[in-house]
């Protein structure tokens, strides 16, 4: 889905740029994608995308 209409950034963009970049906050994300540079609409859903994926991604990991 679109999260950001300006740039034309969907949910799977935030999603790769979060695990294979390790983008963990909107700065980064807007610094690398520009999500929420121009209008702003699409912040607080890039936040919560950013922060499920991470949440999602700590689940899994070998902790042994």
């Amino acid at each position: 889905m679109f999260v950001c209409m300006c740039y034309g950034i969907t949910d799977k963009q935030i999603e790769k740029a979060v695990r294979d970049d390790g983008i963990g906050n909107i700065r980064e994300l807007k610094k690398q994608l520009g999500v929420g540079s121009q209008c702003g609409a699409c912040v607080d859903m890039a936040v919560s995308i950013i922060d499920q994926t991470i949440i999602d991604d700590s689940l899994f990991k070998d902790v042994g």
